[in-house]
């Protein structure tokens, strides 16, 4: 495991992106598993900007995307298909088909998690980029008695409810449940790039990198990991 300090959450997203440019350029059919939330919106702007002074090129990338709400369409501001859209997609040259995220209006859970599942087994990730949850969560993995394996069903605990809150006007739309990578399948990825900035992942930071390997906090079996590279500012970094 190796950790990169960054100054603030700008540089943060200036290293992550420089990381996630390199494997595009070295191998420019990478694979790339991507995440969404607050975390990586700089590292996605940072790589349309290389996009735009004309250094990286994603006409041959694929990426498979973590998770994605339950009940959301994908034309609904809060999706994860509408998030990678905005802050990435429609910037760069990424081909749509290229592009997999869960359906999160499939009528049969178990069939989605099946379909997904045999998209990551085609399309095994070159990266992945995480976030890190307030409770240890990776993708929507929550604490739980066991790491999960495959794309399974999460019931959102409420500590993530309540950190999503600010995307919706109220506590009645926040969904409850969403479609995750499994941990066995995060744990799958050549290489996993984490990325933390803030006082309030000081603690679990800590936790995720001395603490014993748990399943209450699901990311610390990023210890196991053979190739984990985690980007944190000074402030994510206060208590080490």
């Amino acid at each position: 495991m190796r950790i990169i300090r960054a100054k603030d959450y700008d540089d943060m997203s200036r290293i992550a992106a420089n990381i996630i440019a390199a494997q595009i350029t070295l191998k420019p059919d990478s694979v790339l598993g991507l995440a969404t939330g607050g975390t990586p919106v700089g590292t996605y702007k940072e790589l349309i900007k290389k996009y735009n002074e004309g250094v990286l090129d994603f006409s041959e990338v694929r990426s498979v995307n973590l998770d994605e709400y339950k009940g959301l369409p994908k034309e609904n501001a809060q999706s994860y298909d509408y998030f990678m859209k905005v802050n990435l997609f429609n910037h760069v040259n990424i081909k749509e088909e290229n592009c997999y995220i869960p359906n999160g209006m499939a009528e049969d859970d178990d069939a989605e998690c099946h379909r997904y599942d045999e998209i990551l087994e085609r399309f095994p990730r070159d990266l992945q980029l995480l976030g890190l949850g307030l409770n240890g969560h990776i993708g929507f993995n929550e604490p739980n008695d066991h790491f999960s394996k495959g794309t399974n069903l999460i019931q959102l605990t409420q500590s993530t409810i309540e950190a999503n809150s600010r995307f919706f006007d109220s506590y009645e739309a926040i969904p409850k449940y969403a479609f995750t990578m499994g941990i066995k399948s995060i744990m799958q990825a050549r290489k996993i790039l984490l990325c933390v900035s803030g006082k309030h992942k000081a603690p679990i930071l800590r936790d995720l990198i001395h603490g014993p390997i748990t399943p209450q906090v699901p990311a610390s079996i990023l210890q196991l990991h053979n190739d984990v590279i985690i980007v944190a500012d000074e402030d994510a970094l206060s208590l080490m």
